[in-house]
């Protein structure tokens, strides 16, 4: 049963609908294309079922090369001009952390965090966790923020990528950022930014149980 505060379940990708759609014509035209080869018309089966495979071919080059990667990179840039949920730039506290200001930029990056601004909480224990050299503590922030507010699939996936890159990279806790990956893909299963993310948990898996563990 959902506690309260986890966030609702996305909805599939839509995408889905139209490779599912594929799938089932690729199987009625290869189900057809049997049907002549048994009848003798040999040559129409052959050619029937090779243009079925690359039609099929063909949507999933479509929509796994060219749009989604089209989506998401208007996605970010988006986030970036500032069109996300807060509409502000960061640049001041960039300045700081290039002046080596880092209390100074990490106390700025708290107040936004104490605001609900999730990508300031991440920025904050980027910074926590890399030149101020306190991972942990970036670490506990990051789960108190999730863990105290309701948030939305966007930030709970921003927040939950950020404490995976902090398992894995800082920490060295691969089990940790496995069950992190784990928890986006089972909540999220049609994001788009997160495909990728089933093949870095199978080798997380591969490179801490060995290459016989099932993906």
């Amino acid at each position: 049963m959902d506690t309260p505060n986890r966030p609702p379940r996305s909805s599939e990708d839509p995408f889905d609908l139209i490779r599912t759609a594929a799938a089932v014509l690729l199987g009625i035209g290869t189900l057809v294309a049997i049907a002549l080869w048994a009848s003798g018309i040999t040559p129409m089966a052959l050619l029937l079922v090779g243009a079925l495979w690359s039609v099929y071919g063909m949507i999933h080059a479509v929509l796994d090369g060219v749009l989604d990667p089209a989506i998401d990179l208007v996605t970010e840039m988006l986030q970036n001009v500032g069109l996300a949920r807060y509409r502000r730039s960061y640049s001041y506290i960039e300045t700081m952390v290039a002046r080596g200001e880092l209390t100074a930029a990490a106390v700025e990056y708290a107040r936004l965090a104490d605001a609900g601004d999730a990508q300031a909480a991440v920025r904050r224990a980027d910074l926590l966790a890399g030149p101020m050299a306190m991972p942990d503590k970036a670490r506990i922030e990051l789960e108190e923020f999730r863990e105290t507010r309701k948030l939305g699939p966007a930030d709970d996936i921003r927040v939950g990528l950020a404490l995976t890159r902090l398992f894995e990279d800082v920490l060295d806790e691969p089990g940790r950022a496995m069950r992190e990956i784990r928890r986006l893909l089972d909540l999220y299963p049609g994001a788009r930014g997160l495909r990728h993310f089933r093949r870095t948990l199978a080798a997380l898996k591969a490179e801490r149980f060995g290459p016989s563990t099932p993906p």
